[in-house]
Order: structure tokens, then C-alpha cells, then sequence
């Protein structure tokens, strides 16, 4: 799996997307593939800060619930209403099934996650 270069990657398998004050978050291709099935997704409410290194929600599949951790602080303003439904579509491409959307208190916090070669190492050393 390539890993978008666009994304920036935290050691606990979350990837943000930074477009200026704004982030897109969800969690890694490798996150999903080590979790399985993935049946419920709990995430914040709208409104809610977010503080970098955080718990934020859970995922939670056949095998396992996680901790959801902000890769960077800011406030929620909008949650993927669409995984309550279906939460198997973060399994069937989990750099576009995002998860939240933040208005970010300092964008630069995002500056000192992995990039996606540096992750891609961090993977394979996991291994």
C-alpha cells in the first residue's frame, strides 16, 4: 500500500491531512489491516476540542477496540456521519474513509509527524 505523501502519520497508525487552518484525519491502511473487521466507530461530537496525543473515540473490530489518538489539537467541525452505518468502508480504503474534520489551533503541530516514508519504515520495523 502506498501511503499518500500528502499525509503526515502518527506512531499510533493515525494519518491528518493539513490544508491550512483545517485537517482531515482517519486512521492507516496499516491500522485497519491489523485490526480486521472493523464494526463501530465512536467519535466526538461536533464542537469538541481536540487535544494532540489524545484519546478522541475508538474503533472497534472483531478482534480488538482501539483508542483513537489526535495526531494534532484543534476543535471538531464535522464527523464522518457515514461510518455509524457503515464502519467496514475505513476497511475497504482507509486514507479516504476520514474520520474527523478540525479547525486546527496550530497547524504546525502536524510538522513533526512522520511523513509517509518515514511511517512506511516505522511499519516495517513494527513488523
Amino acid at each position: 500500500m502506498a501511503y499518500p505523501k500528502d499525509y503526515r502519520y502518527t506512531k499510533e497508525h493515525e494519518w491528518i491531512q493539513v490544508k491550512g487552518n483545517s485537517a482531515t484525519v482517519g486512521i492507516t491502511d496499516h491500522a485497519q489491516e491489523s485490526l480486521g473487521d472493523i464494526v463501530f466507530v465512536e467519535l466526538p461530537k461536533v464542537g469538541a476540542q481536540l487535544q494532540a496525543g489524545k484519546s478522541f473515540g475508538t474503533v472497534e473490530s472483531v478482534k480488538a477496540v482501539s483508542e483513537l489518538y489526535a495526531p494534532a489539537s484543534g476543535k471538531v467541525t464535522a464527523i464522518n456521519e457515514s461510518l455509524n452505518q457503515t464502519p467496514e468502508a475505513i476497511n475497504k480504503d482507509a486514507h479516504s474513509g476520514w474520520m474527523v474534520k478540525l479547525e486546527l489551533s496550530n497547524p504546525k503541530e502536524a510538522d513533526a509527524l512522520m511523513s509517509a516514508d518515514d511511517y512506511e519504515k516505522y511499519i516495517a520495523e513494527e513488523k
